[in-house]
């Protein structure tokens, strides 16, 4: 039997979730990170539970045919990425099976022929970088934490943002030249602890993240940003509590606008120091274009687009539809869609809705069935999916069309197995009826009709999805 601190040699079997190569060893699974399909390895055991196992790869014995030299010296240590060690074909066929993999084991569903789109810039591409400031033995220390911790790794750049290397190199001078310490976790001391940078179309939003505010030095901190960003704004963010949240509730804008317009599909926006955006603009766009087009959105049809955030979506989808409705639980998101209808000339054919989504839907999707309205429904979750109160108001109401954006193979799985009866609740459980083809099969509520992965995060474990689903009709629908 396996035990803590044995060393072993085996091959890698198979790739888990979170991207770990799999080896079977005396009944155990054993989960060991970097590791890749077909390499024999040489590993040490950290962990067993029960019939599972967690380990570090000591020596690659064999490496794999895809197996690179990762682009950043320190992505073995840092947290953020999970896939340099790998090629790029390679990351997306993984990821393109993780999406398989969940919904077949997880929801029941055998899905043929997906692809996941690349994206187009696999360096460089994110547009907002979370910075920890941290005291290492009374040292100040910039970089990122280590996986599951909140141990920082120094680092002077990170090659997934174009423009990380600037800005820690100006607050590292800044930090230096003014003795500014990093935030000492333990002991609640210290005065700077994170920096927040938003960049789109070369427009920044910088906050130092500071225990008061009364940050030393701002001035000449404001002076070298200027040299490298010319179009920016830079914010003070006051936290003084002992917690993870990054911003505390205290903003002081001391340079700059503090808000800057884009545009989007036809679609002008703003940004600020706490909008939403996601990550991999290049990306975002192609899977929001996506999901308009499979919602179908025309004159006859009212679009509900549910979890909306700040409601991009939704104008996207009211420009072309009778109506759309946004539904969202954060007040100042919904302040947000409020004034991006306003800003786009949208005021009757825009509603935004604060609520819980299993609060508002139910109501509002049997109103507009009840009044003949024909309804298509964009569900774009959180990561912990929908809600069981949304799944059922879908299921009654039988809308005709559902469009799901996921940001978690796992969740998309479970949620789209109960929307199509491969999946039923007993006692509080969720077990499987069986598995089925989900563009096909007769016994199903809904049908695939559209399936595709979107790799909006290079490098790293996780993945998007759109899926669309179409009702079958009451005289295809089987006999009971």
């Amino acid at each position: 039997m396996l035990i803590k601190n044995d060393e072993r040699i085996g091959l890698v079997e198979g790739i888990g979730t979170d991207g770990e190569g799999i080896i079977k060893e005396e009944g155990l699974t054993v989960f060991l990170p970097f590791a890749f399909l077909g390499e024999k390895v040489r590993y040490k055991i950290l962990k067993v539970k029960k019939n599972i196992a967690y380990g570090k790869v000591l020596e690659i014995l064999t490496p794999a045919e895809k197996r690179v030299r990762p682009k950043c010296p320190i992505f073995f240590k840092c947290g953020g990425c999970h896939y340099q060690h790998l090629s790029y074909d390679a990351q997306l066929t993984v990821k393109k099976d993780t999406i398989k993999n969940c919904l077949h084991k997880i929801g029941g569903l055998q899905v043929d022929n997906l692809k996941v789109e690349k994206s187009l810039k696999t360096w460089g591409y994110r547009n907002k970088l979370q910075i920890p400031v941290t005291d290492v033995k009374g040292k100040t220390v910039i970089g990122f934490y280590a996986e599951n911790t909140h141990r920082a790794v120094e680092t002077d750049d990170c090659p997934v943002s174009e423009w990380a290397k600037d800005i820690i190199a100006i607050f590292n001078d800044y930090v230096n030249k003014y003795n500014v310490k990093g935030y000492n976790e333990e002991n609640h001391t210290g005065e700077l602890r994170h920096i927040v940078v938003r960049g789109i179309n070369g427009k920044f939003i910088i906050t130092a993240v500071c225990m008061n505010d009364n940050l030393k030095g701002v001035e000449y901190l404001e002076e070298q940003l200027l040299k490298k960003f010319p179009e920016h704004s830079l914010y003070i963010n006051v936290n003084d509590k002992k917690t993870n949240v990054i911003f505390g509730d205290k903003f002081r804008l001391v340079y700059g606008k503090g808000r800057y317009r884009a545009d989007m599909l036809n679609v002008k926006y703003e940004f600020g120091v706490m909008s939403f955006m996601q990550i991999n603009t290049e990306v975002a766009e192609r899977i929001y274009k996506k999901a308009v087009d499979l919602a179908t959105p025309d004159e006859d049809t009212v679009v509900i687009d549910a979890y909306s955030g700040a409601g991009l979506m939704t104008a996207m989808l009211a420009k072309k539809a009778k109506k759309a409705y946004g539904v969202e639980i954060i007040k100042e998101a919904v302040e947000c869609a409020d004034s991006l209808k306003q800003m786009n000339g949208l005021e009757n054919k825009m509603e935004n809705l604060c609520g819980k989504c299993e609060d508002v839907l139910p109501s509002l999707i049997s109103t507009l069935k009840k009044s003949g309205e024909k309804v298509s429904l964009i569900l774009d979750p959180p990561r912990k999916g929908c809600d069981i109160k949304v799944l059922d108001a879908i299921l009654e109401c039988e809308i005709d069309k559902i469009v799901y954006v996921s940001c978690n193979p796992s969740t998309l799985a479970r949620d789209i197995g109960i929307l199509t009866g491969a999946l039923k609740i007993e006692d509080g459980k969720l077990t499987k009826v069986g598995n089925f083809n989900a563009f096909t099969d007769e016994n199903l509520k809904y049908h695939l009709s559209y399936i595709q992965g979107y790799d909006m995060f290079p490098h790293t474990k996780h993945v998007e999805s759109v899926v669309c689903l179409t009702r079958r009709l009451d005289n295809e629908l089987p006999m009971a």
